[in-house]
């Protein structure tokens, strides 16, 4: 992040240590994007159509001006993990809401200093897009499965690094921090990761295929 971002960020959070609401605002508006993205890439992929990510996202921001003063008891870790860690929170919510979980999402899927890891099966349906082109249908359903059962095999952290650089697009130093890890170590298993998943691939039979 440039110096003069960070001084920005930084001269933003002293304005809402002292109540200033709108600074937080601005804050959030500054991070939505990625934010966005987590929703996409974690939310259900059978709450598709059924919630909206722009709805997750204003329930979050509410949280987290009612929840603030958490931060700041703890203001050494990054903001934009404190906010996924909120984001995520809200996530777990929805799903349980609506897909009527017997235990919460955080118990389902490791938990990460940013919030829930990504779930194998929503990171397959993002890796083969969204075509439903009802003739490819149930090769779609196949191809997911089987891809999802890959990647449950795959390190759950070098998934998670993979899920936030290559879907997320946050930046390696980014990645480290939201995880707790050093940036080298970050590095490293983002490239290993793309290297098994580049493996994963090429073992799923007629991958390609299922969307032709």
């Amino acid at each position: 992040m440039p110096a003069d971002s960070e001084s920005a960020i930084a001269r933003l959070l002293e304005q809402v240590r002292a109540g200033d609401q709108q600074a937080l605002a601005e804050l959030y508006a500054r991070h939505r994007d990625k934010l966005r993205r987590m929703i996409q890439l974690r939310l259900d992929p059978r709450l598709a159509g059924r919630v909206s990510p722009s709805d997750i996202l204003q329930e979050a921001f509410i949280d987290a001006v009612k929840r603030i003063h958490h931060y700041f008891e703890k203001p050494d870790q990054p903001f934009l993990g404190w906010l996924r860690l909120i984001v995520g929170q809200r996530l777990a919510d929805v799903h349980r809401e609506h897909l009527a979980l017997k235990r919460a999402v955080s118990q389902e899927i490791p938990m990460y200093r940013s919030g829930p890891g990504v779930d194998s099966g929503c990171l397959a349906a993002c890796l083969l897009g969204n075509g439903t082109s009802p003739s490819h249908a149930v090769a779609r359903r196949e191809a997911v499965a089987r891809l999802e059962d890959a990647l449950e095999h795959m390190d759950p952290l070098d998934r998670e690094v993979l899920a936030l650089r290559h879907f997320e697009e946050l930046s390696n130093t980014e990645t480290a921090a939201i995880l707790g890890i050093q940036p080298a170590a970050a590095s490293k298993r983002y490239v290993r990761a793309l290297a098994r998943l580049k493996q994963i691939l090429e073992a799923l039979q007629g991958f390609g295929a299922s969307e032709g």
